[in-house]
């Protein structure tokens, strides 16, 4: 079942921008990864565990939320 996962992290330049979405797209399953909002929020597309990319992305950067997880339909 494919999900759309928006996450918020607390980034502060372009450089940490980059190495969100590289940790988001590493992730097993994942089919596309953007930013939205102010640049603070990632959204992954595919069949991703919702709980581990938060906590992958909670490692690098100290402060990440899940936001919404919704389901996406072909």
């Amino acid at each position: 079942m494919k999900q759309k996962i928006t996450v918020s992290v607390r980034m502060s330049c372009g450089k940490c921008r980059t190495k969100a979405m590289k940790i988001a797209a590493v992730e097993s399953g994942v089919n596309s990864v953007q930013m939205a909002g102010d640049k603070d929020q990632v959204i992954v597309i595919g069949e991703v565990d919702s709980v581990r990319l938060t906590r992958s992305l909670r490692k690098k950067f100290g402060s990440a939320t899940l936001v919404s997880v919704e389901q996406v339909n072909n």
